[in-house]
């Protein structure tokens, strides 16, 4: 009896995993299948990139001066008093003393994330707790501590923004502002990336930032662009401080306005991808290059110049990933964009 009860056990066993193999067999035809259909995916865009190719020359030159055409649209058609009210670039104009627009430019690039509304309301209340001469103010460490207790901004808290602005405003008065700190970084250097790394790193160090370094906030404050990030934040400062005075930018900094990166916020990548600027889908540092690469093209002495036109562009479209004939109505770059230039 427990031998035949034995033998039903081994046939019913050898029965499943004839099924298995069944399967198995099933899921490696459809496999191969899936190959052959990718396969020849990648003929017939092999063959498109081919044709593309053929036509490529007139067609690139063509596309290439349609593009620089719209840019320049977009930047002549750009409210500038309008749109400068609402970037927190607005906040660094309230001052004179370079001093302090250095550091003010500082504060408010660092606090630019998140909702437009919020972050100024933000940016103002640190700035109405810090007094009217922001350099002067935080060469007292712990006054500065003082006005800013309770202070919140997402991940931010008081002592964070504290140490950052006690941190640069050591960096200031020991190269005599921070446009010189950096400058000398990148004579040093001769490589962006390297330049503002040290630059971080020392006012980190000045005002303790290093010390927490598994601290959200104190990470965030004043990220390592040696770590991939595009650095928005701190393109955006540079952007403000190098870039000439044209009502927007305040050019306090002595370094040529070629040697900037765009900065990089989901808005740029988006209309960036969208009108050929870049083929990467992530806001990196890799990204920030592709674009400025191909703005260069354009203008090789001041490639960003663009940046403050579009990035509002991006703002105020809501720049879409597919065709939308309400949120393109009247976008300056549509004829150029990738959903509608067939």
């Amino acid at each position: 009896m427990r031998r035949s009860e034995t033998a039903v056990r081994r046939s019913e066993t050898a029965v499943r995993r004839s099924e298995t193999a069944v399967r198995r067999s099933e899921t490696a035809v459809r496999r191969s299948e899936t190959a052959v259909r990718r396969s020849e995916t990648a003929v017939r865009r092999s063959e498109t990139a081919v044709r593309r190719s053929e036509t490529a020359p007139g067609r690139d030159a063509g596309r290439s001066a349609a593009l620089q055409a719209a840019l320049d649209e977009v930047r002549a058609r750009c409210a500038i008093e309008e749109r400068r009210a609402q970037d927190p670039v607005s906040f660094v104009h309230r001052y004179t003393d370079p001093a302090d627009q250095e550091l003010v430019a500082l504060l408010a690039a660092s606090l630019a994330f998140g909702n437009v509304k919020a972050l100024r309301a933000k940016i103002g209340e640190a700035l109405d707790r810090l007094g009217p001469q922001i350099a002067l103010t935080a060469d007292d460490a712990r006054a500065v501590s003082a006005r800013l207790r309770g202070f919140r901004h997402r991940v931010y808290r008081d002592r964070d923004l504290a140490a950052l602005l006690v941190g640069a405003r050591r960096v200031q008065r020991a190269s005599g502002s921070l446009g010189a700190a950096f400058a000398a970084e990148l004579s040093r250097s001769r490589d962006l990336r390297q330049a503002l790394g040290a630059w971080v790193r020392a006012i980190r160090r000045a005002g303790g930032l290093d010390r927490r370094p598994d601290d959200r906030g104190a990470a965030h404050i004043l990220p390592d662009p040696e770590k991939g990030s595009a650095t928005k934040r701190l393109m955006l400062l540079l952007r403000w401080m190098i870039r000439p005075a044209d009502g927007v930018d305040l050019g306090l900094w002595p370094i040529p306005p070629s040697a900037l990166l765009i900065p990089v916020d989901t808005h740029i990548q988006k209309l960036g991808y969208n009108i050929g600027l870049t083929d990467r889908r992530g806001a990196t540092w890799k990204t920030a290059e592709e674009i400025t690469a191909a703005l260069r093209s354009f203008d090789p002495a001041d490639p960003v110049k663009y940046d403050f036109a579009l990035c509002h562009l991006g703002m105020l479209q809501q720049c879409p990933s597919r065709r939308d004939p309400v949120r393109c109505q009247g976008c300056g770059v549509k004829p150029v964009c990738r959903h509608w230039d067939e």
